[in-house]
Formats: structure tokens, sequence, C-alpha cells
């Protein structure tokens, strides 16, 4: 027989009977970072722990071109230890996503403890992996960017931190909870390990199969492609529109956002190649590519120009040759926008092979893609099934005691 599980309404919602709502302030002590002078930031030394170690589903990386270290004097008590829960209390991105976000130390590295980054000390009822996970749920996420203050960066407080409301199981039910979790997050870490490695083979395989050989011809872009410049659309967005609007968020985000509209102002056709002109500096979308798959499906935006491959070019070799090409981020001169011109698109210098060969190349290369893009799914959907299980488990609708 399956015993009835009663449930009881406080401030935060239904929640288990035997369950409690507490303040975070109540079960914890928030400990504010350090200031670390710029002067001494360098590619050797401890890690100087910013925003950008922390990940958007929370968790910490430390990739070599988002990690600062350290050669200034350090004392010890400025340093993390493994075991720490240390969180985000400052926030650069334009949507806000990674306030709040934390991580549990777990390194061999030496990580300074950075000002606006916070370090929550608890009490012994309180597990350190269930907080972290209700910290990186959607439910927290939303009272973060609800309280938080300023414009551009955008900040959390102490008080508001110590004044959240959260439900807390028995302590054997909390590390149940996160013994779950954290099982679906190596399940998606190893998706992640896999993906990694199939995106470095495809970059070696880009850089061994588009390296120009003797018998190759060199033509500027011009001469083998029909060029088009889109349109402004911002008056004609309409969320139940019939066409995609081709802009620069949806190119550098590979055709995920989306925005839509019932004015088809620049038709776009299957296989035309489609090109940001514009970028801020340093930016990953300035030449980012995507190659039309539909006919009448598409509309480009301004500041996107689109070419048409001419006769003897394949289009999906095309594609790969401009993507991200060298010449155009050069352009780039990492201290103002970036935009690129017409005639400056057209000079490209494109080394290409016959025809044949051209095909060759695209379908190795297309081949690669197909499989990185059955495992983004993968990723994705384990992503939305550790989401669905978070709102699940940390709410009590799901019991596993």
């Amino acid at each position: 027989m399956v015993k009835e599980r009663k449930m009881k309404q406080t401030e935060i919602g239904l929640i288990p009977e035997d369950w409690n709502v507490i303040k975070l302030g109540d079960y914890s002590k928030l400990k504010n970072g350090f200031a670390f002078k710029s002067e001494y930031f360098s590619d050797k030394g401890p890690i100087v722990v910013t925003p950008g170690n922390f990940k958007l589903e929370g968790g910490l990386k430390f990739e070599s071109n988002k990690t600062i270290r350290y050669k200034g004097p350090v004392d010890d008590f400025m340093k993390f230890s493994n075991g720490d829960l240390i969180m985000v209390m400052t926030d650069l991105t334009p949507d806000c996503n990674l306030l709040g976000k934390s991580g549990i130390v777990n390194t061999d590295e030496v990580l300074l403890h950075n000002q606006r980054i916070g370090k929550l000390i608890l009490k012994k009822d309180l597990n350190s992996l269930y907080l972290s996970y209700f910290l990186n749920s959607s439910m927290f996420s939303n009272r973060m960017k609800n309280t938080a203050t300023g414009s551009t960066v955008r900040h959390t407080s102490s008080p508001t931190i110590k004044n959240t409301y959260l439900s807390l199981p028995p302590l054997a039910e909390q590390e149940a909870i996160a013994t779950a979790l954290s099982n679906c997050d190596s399940w998606i870490d190893s998706i992640e390990e896999v993906l990694a490695k199939k995106r470095l083979i495809k970059q070696g395989a880009i850089q061994e199969l588009l390296t120009p050989r003797e018998d190759w011809e060199v033509k500027k872009l011009g001469e083998i492609i029909n060029f088009k410049n889109g349109a402004a659309h911002e008056n004609v967005v309409d969320e139940n529109g019939d066409y995609v609007i081709v802009n620069s968020k949806f190119i550098s985000q590979e055709g995920r956002v989306r925005k839509y509209s019932n004015a088809f102002l620049c038709p776009l056709y299957k296989n035309e190649i489609v090109m940001v002109m514009s970028d801020i500096p340093n930016g990953k979308a300035l030449a980012k590519c995507f190659i039309i798959d539909h006919n009448n499906t598409y509309t480009l935006n301004q500041r996107i120009c689109a070419f048409e491959a001419k006769d003897n070019f394949n289009p999906k070799f095309l594609f790969y040759k401009i993507n991200r090409n060298d010449y155009f981020l050069s352009f780039d001169s990492g201290s103002g926008q970036t935009n690129l011109r017409r005639d400056e698109v057209l000079n490209c210098p494109i080394d290409f092979p016959s025809l044949s060969e051209q095909m060759r190349i695209a379908t190795i290369l297309s081949d690669m893609d197909v499989e990185i893009e059955v495992l983004e799914e993968k990723l994705h959907k384990a992503r939305q099934i550790k989401q669905g299980m978070m709102q699940e488990l940390l709410t009590g609708r799901v019991r596993l005691v």
C-alpha cells in the first residue's frame, strides 16, 4: 500500500508536511571576497575566480580563455578550499542568467576568493550539494533577476541572499536528492566530454581538408558568388509570423533562437549562405555563417548578407571556407564595433579544388556535423530531464525517501 504524502501551504507554495521552510540566512553565513590588483593578473599562478568561471546551468569551469591567474602576493585566508560552496554576486551577462549561480569547489588548482563572489558557510543540518542545486534552480534564478540592482551590470546583496526562503527536507532526503541530481550531472558531463572530442576532431579535419593544395585555384569571393544584403524587420516582428527572420542571434545560435514575421521582405532560398557583417569588439558572431535548408521559410535581416554560389561551386564547401574566415576576422580591431562593407566581403580570397573534390570534402564535414548535432540534441534533452527532476525533487512533488 502506497503511503499518502500530505502537503502543506507555505510562503513558497505547497511542500511536503514533514519539510520546513527556512530563511537561508538562518542556516548559513555569507562571506564576501577580496579585491585583487589587475597589475598582477597573469597566465600563470592561482586562479582568480570570476563569474566567467560559472556555468549557466550551475557548477564551475576553468576554460583557458575565461580564466584569470594571479602572480601577486596572497594570504591563505584568500583561498578557497575543496568543498566550499560559492556563488555569483555580480553578473555582466545581458540576460542576467549567471546571477546567483553556484558551484562546489573540487579541484587541485589554487582558487582565490575574488570580490563579488560569495562563499556560503553552512550549518550542519543543511547539505551543501542540496543547497547548490537549489541555488541553480529556476526558482532561485527568477528571484535573483527580480531583485537585482543595476542596469548593465546586475548585482545581488547579502541581505537578499540571507532573506531567501527555501524548502528544507530532512537531512537524509537532502542527501538523496543531491545524489540523484549529481548522478544526472555525471550523465550530462559524459555527453559533454564526447561532444568536445567530436568538435576537436572536426576542427582538425577542417584544418586538414581546407588547407590549399598545389592544384587548387584562388579567386575573390565576388567572382564565385551572387551577393545580396538584408532589410530592416524591426517594425514587422510577429511571434505568430510565417517566416523566420535571419538575424545575428539566429546565426550565432545556429538557428535555435528565432524571431518571426509575416513580411517576406528579403526571401532566402535553399543552399544560400548567410553571414553576420556586424559585431561587438572580439565578438563571436562576426562572419558566422548559416546555410539555408528550405525555400519559403526565411527572410534576411539588415547587417546580414547572403551568398548564392555560382556554377562549379558546392554550397556546403563554400560554407566551410567562409564560416568565421580569418580574412573577415582581421577587420575586428578589438576596440570598436566591426561593420564589414560589401567590397571588403567580396574581396575575400577563396582557395578551391575541383567540384568533385569540393563535394568530397563537404560530405566528410557534413557527416561530422550530423554526429555533432545528434550529440547536441542528446545533451539538450539530458539538461531538460535534469531541470524537470530539479523541479519535482526540490518541491517535494516526487519523494526519494
